[in-house]
């Protein structure tokens, strides 16, 4: 079972790739995560990528490709993976769908998790994270038992630079323009599947696992 997630930065295409991962055992793979590892090791690449997160811009395809292909190659990725924040572009797209068919593999659904832009904005300015342990959190939708503090870890919660409202209008102008061309893509491929991302996460839980199990 391969599974791209789409959907706008803010959809909650995250929690819902993690969900699917834990029901199905099989990886999650976030590019997001592991950019964010690099930035708090300070490597090289996580400089590079930091950079053009803090302004709410796509990390370039080289950055990303090689990785993706080298992870979903992994052992604990032979029965199918969650792939989240990747493809974000029809270039990458097309990249993965060549690394795949290399090893007689495809991609078996594309599951669009669709929001408007104002909810977006809205949910997104009340997100926190921790400056620890990354963990997150949400002022309104999961909040920590005490504010501004960690459950997990106790360390201190921010509103990342990537959260900021402008910044979440610029991430969505790039998303609109880049990434919302995939679902025309993967739609044409016949395995897109749409859902609608505005209902309680339990929900949209139980109309992803409807489209797997069919």
């Amino acid at each position: 079972m391969k599974i791209i997630m789409l959907g706008a930065p803010g959809a909650g295409k995250g929690t819902q790739a993690k969900k699917i991962a834990e029901k199905y055992a099989i990886p999650h793979i976030s590019t997001g995560d592991i950019f964010r590892a690099n930035i708090k090791e300070g490597t090289e690449l996580g400089k590079k990528a930091k950079a053009y997160m803090d302004k709410g811009e796509l990390v370039p395809d080289e950055l990303v490709c090689d990785l993706v292909v080298d992870r979903i190659s992994q052992a604990d990725a032979k029965n199918g993976y969650v792939l989240d924040g990747f493809p974000r572009t029809i270039p990458q797209a097309e990249a993965l769908d060549a690394a795949l068919e290399k090893i007689n593999e495809k991609v078996d659904f594309a599951i669009d998790v669709d929001v408007p832009d104002d909810n977006i904005i809205n949910r997104m300015s009340g997100r926190r994270a921790c400056v620890s342990c990354g963990g997150t959190y949400h002022v309104e939708f999961n909040p920590t038992k005490v504010e501004g503090v960690c459950d997990a870890c106790g360390g201190k919660l921010i509103l990342r630079d990537d959260d900021q409202p402008e910044t979440v209008k610029n991430r969505l102008e790039v998303y609109h323009a880049q990434t919302q061309p995939l679902i025309a893509y993967y739609t044409e491929k016949n395995i897109l599947k749409t859902v609608d991302g505005t209902q309680d996460m339990a929900k949209v839980f139980t109309d992803i696992v409807g489209i797997l199990e069919v």
